[in-house]
């Protein structure tokens, strides 16, 4: 177990990742998990190997149409021509004859190859006269052949546990006739809306002034169900410090993860920090060296014992209630925490980089590691990136269409337009 950090310096943005993955402990395949037929696991995450029960592809198969024929035959030609047998082959046929030497059979893509077969040749390198075959050209021995086994062989690992079940492993696995699937039970996460100033999206009143719109509730759903995870909203709590205890010890007892908004910088009516010393809760993280979203509290906290017989640790994560602040912590933080935890592989459990050009100049005070969100596309097939105008962490409105984020490490201030930089898909 890592040592409870208190009264913690501001940490390094590497030093609060690696903290929060330390704190994960990944679901267990035998007591975490479900079967679930094939159609129902998309987006899920496989809690055991999968192997292929039949070889890919099944049979030595045509990949062209064209026309099947053994290549040796083709050494003794003082021309390039065969004959044509009766037969044809579809795909989806198994026929008995056996190619005669000599001869050439019609064959369609996916067709399974006749007995004596070992090549085939597309269809507009040939020439057909009657019942003969010109060959334009000489094929390569092989050549438009898919052989058994070629892709997988039967009783090798077809997915790995760990594997995201996406349209091209949902599709693989029902060609391997895999018709129901073990998968990690999807994570339930807790989200809590602080501050008397948060409105619900369905009020029937009309905002009166200092009032917003709890949009951060949509925002975070949005991502966790986009993770693959369960949302569990538990409402707006206004800065009264008994309601709020009460729906964190419930949030806490009911959830693997527990996200609130508000409530953790350093003002009179932020009391998360102190309602987690009171429960028993082990802070590890107070801030994060990040604009936006320095005031991050990350704590951990026993909830019960589960079926192992061990205790059930909660994460809890503190976020700031600025909109924009709230999604840079969970593109940053949150979401590998959700992937370590529900059994993705490690890859997932970390940001992907890539450097882009910068459309734009970008400039940071330099004090603490920058995220400036904006678009990335790729014009002549090379990443750009286009920053927006307005970095407020405040301004949701900004952040529309964002699907990436440009990375200025501390101590760098600008980076001017046409130079590289270093961008953060999301």
């Amino acid at each position: 177990m890592l040592p409870s950090i208190f009264n913690v310096a501001m940490l390094s943005v590497s030093e609060v990742e690696k903290i929060i993955l330390d704190l994960v402990k990944p679901f267990d395949p035998e007591f975490d998990s479900e079967i679930l037929p094939l159609p129902q696991a998309i987006a899920r995450i496989l809690a055991e190997d999968i192997q292929s029960e039949l070889d890919f592809p099944h049979w030595d198969n045509s990949a062209m149409d064209g026309y099947a024929l053994c290549y040796a035959d083709l050494e003794n030609l003082q021309e390039l021509k065969l004959a044509i047998a009766t037969d044809e082959i579809p795909a989806g046929i198994a026929i008995a004859q056996r190619l005669a030497q000599g001869e050439c059979m019609r064959i369609f893509t996916g067709g399974m190859l006749p007995v004596g077969a070992d090549t085939v040749i597309m269809q507009e390198d040939t020439e057909r006269i009657d019942n003969f075959l010109q060959l334009n050209i000489k094929p390569t021995q092989g050549e438009y052949v898919r052989r058994k086994g070629e892709f997988i062989k039967a009783g090798t690992t077809l997915l790995r546990a760990g594997t995201k079940l996406g349209a091209t492993e949902i599709g693989a696995l029902a060609s391997a006739r895999c018709q129901m699937v073990k998968v990690y039970r999807q994570p339930k996460i807790a989200i809590i809306s602080t501050g008397n100033e948060l409105v619900s999206l369905n009020s029937p009143q009309p905002l009166q002034l200092g009032q917003i719109i709890d949009s951060n509730l949509y925002a975070i759903s949005t991502l966790i169900a986009q993770m693959g995870a369960i949302a569990i909203p538990f409402g707006m709590i206004n800065d009264n410090k008994a309601k709020l205890e009460k729906v964190m010890q419930q949030a806490i007892a009911e959830a693997d993860i527990v996200i609130s908004t508000g409530g953790v910088s350093v003002g009179d009516y932020d009391f998360i920090d102190e309602i987690l010393e009171k429960m028993g809760a082990d802070i590890y993280v107070r801030s994060v060296a990040i604009k936006p979203g320095k005031p991050l509290t990350v704590a951990f906290l026993t909830s019960a014992l589960n079926v192992n017989g061990s205790e059930d640790k909660v994460l809890y994560f503190g976020v700031p209630g600025n909109p924009v602040s709230a999604m840079m912590i969970f593109w940053r933080f949150i979401r590998g925490a959700i992937a370590k935890l529900n059994g993705s592989n490690e890859s997932y459990w970390y940001p992907q980089f890539i450097k882009a050009i910068a459309n734009a100049e970008l400039n940071s005070q330099g004090r603490r590691e920058t995220y400036l969100w904006g678009q990335l596309t790729y014009p002549k097939g090379k990443p750009v990136f286009q920053p927006v105008q307005n970095y407020s962490s405040g301004n949701l409105i900004s952040a529309i269409g964002t699907n990436a984020l440009a990375v200025m490490r501390i101590n760098q201030t600008y980076v001017p337009i046409g130079d590289e930089v270093i961008v953060m898909l999301i």
